[in-house]
């Protein structure tokens, strides 16, 4: 653990925070967001002050933003960054929310808010966690979200369990989510979908656990716009307000998984063969991890309709293409599953609820059936185009309980249509 730079320490500038609280209490009360009553939507309420509380920052304005409120709320806060991935010497200063750039960034911000700022080396946990997986999911002929496992087995497991090491009672995160601490059945803590639902990330978040989630704060979930974000990060002058998301995997550079492949797993990028849905052989790919299901793009085979990529098949080196028709799929197999507002359900017992099965799509409606197995059973109420193996099928409520995140697993396999 290396502390880096010595806080100073400043006077935030105040904003009108109980005006945005009172305006995200309104329209839940309203039913635009989440359906409890007013009484529920207390800004920070889990957490009365003071406590201590390690706030995992990634260099980026959200978790800048979200270290500050705390600090503000009069909370002990320590400012914790990771360095999960060594960069190579073509690689910039800028590059991704685990660079160099980065670690910098977070340290400013940290020596502006007046906190401690610490950079932990998970280069290990992260390699063994996040990067393998990834790796041999590829191998697998699946498209893999390793967000969800750097949220399940390093932000939420490994940095929480530093966080009590280090005397902290909270671990927060810039991410946009609710945490609302006893609010559902026998007590259970139950994560929420943010206020903002356009910046909503609680798809990649459905693997906490509950005792990780009895530990845990997000305080942006109730802020009702990322530009109300940047706002707030210009109000307390913060270097990082203007400073643009992150988009890429963090450790591919430049969005070039097929480079970082070629090095960690030549054997997902040997050419093998088209075949048509009845088995047809309609040309050669260049490597199965360049394709994924749903993906139009290089199959440079002759058709007089558009194909699509609907299977990609690791063992027999093939992948799968035929039309738009055929990408619709009756539900899904959903293995690894994590059950976070909702307890466990019996086996066979139909739950209605709303799934997404990619992060940037409206969730649908569907009814899930955990098997004997230990799988489950998701059938949509309508078909949804492109169930991909290795994302995540993530399960929300119904009614009333719309945002709160039900549980969630990892897709398998597609349910055909009948």
């Amino acid at each position: 653990m290396i502390p880096v730079g010595e806080p100073h320490q400043c006077v935030l500038k105040s904003h009108p925070l109980s005006e945005i609280a009172d305006e995200a209490r309104r329209t839940s009360i309203q039913g635009q967001s989440t359906h409890y009553d007013g009484s529920e939507l207390v800004y920070f309420s889990a957490m009365p002050s003071p406590k201590t509380v390690v706030i995992a920052m990634s260099g980026g304005v959200d978790s800048a933003v979200a270290a500050a409120l705390l600090k503000e709320q009069g909370h002990d806060v320590i400012g914790v960054t990771l360095q999960i991935w060594q960069e190579s010497a073509h690689e910039t200063k800028g590059a991704g929310c685990c660079s160099l750039g980065a670690v910098e960034d977070a340290r400013r911000t940290a020596n502006r808010i007046g906190i401690p700022h610490y950079v932990l080396n998970y280069r290990e946990p992260f390699a063994e966690k996040v990067i393998a997986p990834f790796i041999k999911d590829y191998q697998r002929g699946r498209t893999p979200n390793p967000c969800v496992n750097c949220n399940r087995y390093i932000k939420f497991d490994a940095l929480l369990e530093k966080a009590t090491s280090l005397g902290a009672d909270y671990l927060a995160t810039g991410h946009y989510a609710r945490v609302h601490h006893g609010l559902g059945a026998d007590g259970r803590h139950v994560l929420c979908r943010a206020e903002n639902g356009s910046k909503d990330q609680t798809y990649a978040l459905y693997a906490t656990l509950q005792h990780q989630l009895a530990r845990m704060t997000m305080p942006l979930g109730e802020l009702p716009s990322k530009d109300v974000t940047r706002q707030l990060a210009r109000d307390y002058g913060l270097s990082v307000a203007n400073k643009p998301d992150s988009q890429e995997i963090c450790f591919v550079q430049d969005r070039n998984y097929t480079e970082f492949l070629e090095e960690t797993a030549p054997e997902t990028l040997v050419p093998g063969q088209f075949v048509d849905t009845s088995g047809k052989v309609r040309g050669t790919h260049d490597g199965i991890a360049r394709y994924t299901v749903g993906q139009r793009k290089r199959i440079n085979v002759g058709s007089s309709i558009p194909l699509y990529v609907i299977q990609v098949d690791a063992e027999t080196n093939t992948v799968v293409v035929g039309d738009d028709d055929d990408l619709f799929a009756a539900g899904c197999v959903v293995e690894d599953l994590t059950w976070v507002s909702l307890a466990e359900p019996p086996v066979g017992e139909g739950i209605p609820c709303e799934v997404k099965i990619r992060y940037n799509m409206e969730s649908k409606p569907a009814v899930l059936r955990l098997r004997s197995d230990g799988l489950v059973d998701v059938l949509f109420d309508e078909p949804l185009r492109a169930v991909t193996p290795g994302q995540a099928a993530v399960f929300y409520g119904t009614g009333q309980r719309t945002d709160w995140v039900l549980g969630g697993g990892t897709i398998t396999q597609r349910i055909e249509q009948a």
